[in-house]
């Protein structure tokens, strides 16, 4: 039986998106979830996604990562939800929806740009080299020079599983570009690998370098490999709050997959 689906993506940062509102997808199939992921023999993505019919909200959002793991928040992937939702008639401009880390609002405008919220962030951690925090996903922020020559994925998999053990964390490279804006490169934990761009990882860089004074502003410009991002928040005595995520999110292409089973 031929199964629909949808590629997506924002900044680079790509997913097989499908619309599982009938139950239909295998969802303890892993090894299916890896090989569609899979990019010589499957689909090929980041991540796969499934938009699920929720109770409360517009729908909810099942993340897999591209290892066929179930995986924490994706920012990105979030954002081409919302798009997706929208190009299947069940939402406008705005939106609530269900994650894995609980609910979030988003809008989207006539150019497919996506504003989406994201959890508050009251603990970060300040070490001498790096800061670590929890944005729906887990990461650690390092500044570094000369970034563009930088081995993203030799050194961020001796962090992700030297420093931080079997569960990991995503780790992020950052380099400044002036006072409001920086350069990121992350390796991302269940691809194991340099991705393109990383939403939670951009939100995370954002917060840290305002936490620790390198900007000043409320809304920072991060350069992602696979495009720029926005991040816009508010400080206050408790932490960071109405924290949104902005950028672009695009269909690529659909088609049919058959599976077994």
């Amino acid at each position: 039986m031929a199964h629909q689906f949808y590629k997506y993506q924002g900044t680079g940062n790509d997913f097989v998106m499908m619309d599982n509102r009938k139950g239909t997808f295998p969802k303890d199939n892993f090894g299916l979830v890896s090989s569609l992921c899979d990019r010589r023999v499957g689909i090929g993505a980041d991540g796969l996604i499934l938009l699920e019919e929720d109770e409360e909200t517009d729908f909810s959002m099942v993340y897999y990562n591209s290892d066929g793991n179930p995986g924490s928040m994706c920012g990105n992937g979030g954002r081409c939800l919302v798009a997706f939702a929208k190009y299947l008639g069940l939402i406008e401009d705005k939106t609530v929806f269900r994650a894995v880390d609980g609910l979030h609002r988003a809008e989207i405008d006539e150019r497919d740009i996506v504003s989406l919220q994201m959890q508050d962030v009251l603990d970060l951690k300040q070490r001498p080299n790096y800061t670590f925090l929890d944005t729906g996903s887990p990461h650690h922020v390092q500044l570094v020079k000369q970034l563009g020559d930088f081995d993203v994925k030799k050194e961020g998999a001796k962090l992700r599983y030297g420093l931080y053990g079997k569960k990991g964390s995503n780790i992020n490279f950052v380099e400044a570009n002036g006072s409001d804006g920086f350069y990121v490169r992350t390796y991302e934990r269940g691809v194991e690998d340099e991705t393109l761009s990383c939403g939670t990882g951009v939100t995370a860089v954002a917060l840290a370098m305002h936490s620790t004074q390198m900007t000043q502003s409320s809304t920072v410009t991060l350069h992602a490999v696979g495009g720029d991002l926005q991040v816009r928040f508010e400080k206050d005595a408790e932490g960071y709050k109405n924290v949104c995520l902005i950028g672009p999110a695009k269909q690529v292409f659909k088609g049919e997959v058959e599976w077994k089973g």
